[in-house]
């Protein structure tokens, strides 16, 4: 899947020379990773040391340190002023041995977790990473990790399709352009007028303001549902 202003440009010489199945080019390749910002969830972590022995924990102090940086990063994500369907937030661990430099992450649940509940998930934790668990060794908390994760509201790419149009009012005219050595007329399309459904045979140039696809002789593309260029070897 290529994107970015020019990675269109190099699909079709990739899907060739590696031998691929075809390639999927997205609606506006230039501002893919902007378009991921907006539709994302919006995700705030923090982090606070700890270092502490499992068994010294103070429950009442972590349940009171958890509700403090639980509220901090929610407060980031509601602040963010974004519409959202809701803020969840998860918590985790980073938890070791006595005597080991490496940590697990451990997640947990619930607001008030006894010594006993973190030590199960810890012990879960541990058998899910390694297989086994070390006996008699004591359990030391390295640092509190919460993320508060804003949900954003479901978006439908389908939104971005083209409605209407066909094939000839697209095609803005033609030009030379020079392919394995050979000049070949190669007809020009405003990719995003060309309606879903729409196949153009290469040797063809495809442009919009963000990007440019180059459909290879040999090779079509094709829009489909979503408003996305699918080439493919003829």
């Amino acid at each position: 899947m290529p994107f970015g202003g020019g990675g269109a440009l190099h699909a079709g010489a990739l899907v060739r020379d590696v031998g691929l199945k075809g390639a999927l080019v997205p609606r506006y390749p230039g501002v893919t990773s902007a378009l991921g910002c907006i539709i994302a969830d919006v995700r705030h972590d923090e982090v606070r040391t700890l270092n502490a022995a499992l068994a010294t924990i103070d429950e009442d102090a972590f349940a009171a340190l958890l509700g403090d940086v639980s509220g901090s990063a929610r407060s980031v994500v509601d602040g963010a002023g974004i519409p959202l369907d809701g803020i969840d937030v998860k918590a985790s661990l980073d938890m070791h041995y006595v005597g080991q430099t490496h940590t697990v992450a451990v997640p947990f649940e619930g607001e008030r977790p006894s010594r006993a509940d973190l030590q199960r998930a810890f012990e879960a934790a541990y058998l899910r990473a390694f297989g086994r668990l070390l006996e008699g060794l004591a359990v030391r908390i390295v640092s509190l990790r919460v993320a508060a994760i804003g949900r954003r509201p479901p978006f439908d790419l389908k939104s971005l399709a083209p409605e209407g149009g066909s094939v000839e009012a697209a095609r803005l005219g033609s030009r030379p352009i020079v392919f394995g050595g050979a000049r070949h007329e190669s007809a020009v399309f405003d990719r995003l007028a060309l309606p879903v459904g729409a196949r153009v045979e290469g040797p063809a140039v495809l442009e919009q303001p963000d990007a440019t696809v180059l459909v290879e002789p040999q090779m079509a593309a094709e829009v489909d549902a979503l408003g996305n260029v699918r080439l493919a070897p003829t």
